[in-house]
């Protein structure tokens, strides 16, 4: 929305600044930060009252969990939307037909995990939104967003799949370039939502991916930067950065009130919401699988569900002591904070590695 005070830079100079992407990230990360340190506090109130016994937990998991984290509430995501929605109004183009796709799915897949978590709270059980309907409703959101990407995109990209490595090769995926997109979004989606399982597990990840995925969508919806670094020129994924920066803003005054002993738990709502954003911006941005890089963390945690369901279905046996594979090094002694931090630090690595695959071609 502030963007348009360029349009009177003729007039005052000093407004041309609202014209670069670079200053408007900066200020959505400033503005999300604040909303949620402002307004974290009244939402964690309500949702303690509202909530009484908080999230339930798992009796089958860590015993320590049992103690420290009963009672705690969740649905933590709508302080982290709510930031990176006001800023991201705020600070983003709203003429940029991409904004609006990512900002659909997040506020989409957000309702979603809302609803979820609601059933888990007010029946305490874990048994919330039914599986099959939930991803059938995650499916036809991700569909409808790569349905617009898709008509949105340059010709010579439209329904298109980049390869990292490879500086000209395009595999074109025709209709099925939709049901590919919609996987990733669905499977970002769900792959954050199972990571979150420990207190500052998953949103820092998250905002990692999100600096990262934010400084490639800069540099692909940058036409000299695309040339030099010879990737793909992908016109107006450049806003997109904006909405990463709101996003690592909100997630870290998140983090303030997550940090171990968690005051507030993500939940579903904000899981959810935030890898489908991290997934839609892949899609958009031609870089779905270097999402797979980036984000190898959550890659990790999803396969080790994967593993340990169809080896109990098929021999009966585990394969790993708890899943996700978090909860597998709790159960070897590792304590929350050496996991979570560890897990930091692999999520740094990937990232980096995921960076290098611009410059590799």
């Amino acid at each position: 929305m502030l963007v348009w005070l360029a349009d009177f830079s003729a007039t005052f100079n000093f407004l041309n600044v609202f014209r670069y992407i670079t200053f408007r990230t900066g200020g959505a990360t400033a503005t999300a930060l604040f909303v949620v340190f402002w307004f974290g506090p009244a939402i964690i109130a309500s949702l303690r009252i509202r909530q009484g016994k908080g999230q339930p937990i798992r009796e089958d998991g860590p015993e320590s969990h049992l103690l420290t984290k009963r009672g705690t509430p969740t649905m933590g995501g709508l302080m982290i939307l709510s930031g990176v929605l006001v800023s991201a109004l705020l600070w983003a183009n709203l003429r940029n037909p991409y904004v609006w796709v990512v900002l659909f799915v997040t506020i989409g897949f957000g309702a979603i995990g809302f609803y979820d978590d609601f059933l888990k709270v007010t029946k305490q059980s874990h048994k919330g939104f039914s599986g099959k309907a939930r991803l059938t409703i995650e499916a036809l959101i991700g569909a409808a967003a790569c349905v617009a990407i898709s008509y949105v995109a340059a010709p010579a990209l439209s329904n298109k799949l980049a390869v990292p490595f490879f500086k000209d090769v395009l595999i074109d995926l025709g209709i099925f370039f939709t049901i590919f997109g919609a996987f990733v979004i669905v499977a970002a989606g769900n792959a954050v939502n199972l990571t979150d399982g420990l207190d500052g597990l998953a949103i820092v990840p998250v905002m990692i991916a999100a600096g990262t995925f934010g400084f490639i969508a800069y540099l692909s919806g940058n036409a000299n930067f695309a040339t030099y670094l010879q990737i793909h020129f992908v016109p107006g994924t450049g806003e997109l950065a904006v909405i990463c920066g709101a996003l690592i803003g909100a997630g870290i005054g998140f983090l303030w009130f997550n940090a171990p002993p968690a005051q507030i738990f993500m939940g579903d709502t904000g899981s959810l919401a935030l890898g489908g954003l991290l997934g839609t911006i892949a899609v958009a941005a031609k870089h779905e699988i270097v999402l797979a890089i980036v984000g190898g963390l959550f890659v990790l945690e999803a396969m080790s569900v994967i593993i340990q369901v169809t080896s109990f279905k098929l021999t009966g046996k585990r394969v790993f002591r708890m899943a996700p594979i978090h909860h597998h090094f709790e159960k070897l002694g590792w304590t929350e904070p050496q996991v979570v931090i560890r897990f930091w630090i692999i999520s740094v690595v990937l990232a980096l590695v995921g960076l290098a695959t611009l410059k590799l071609r």
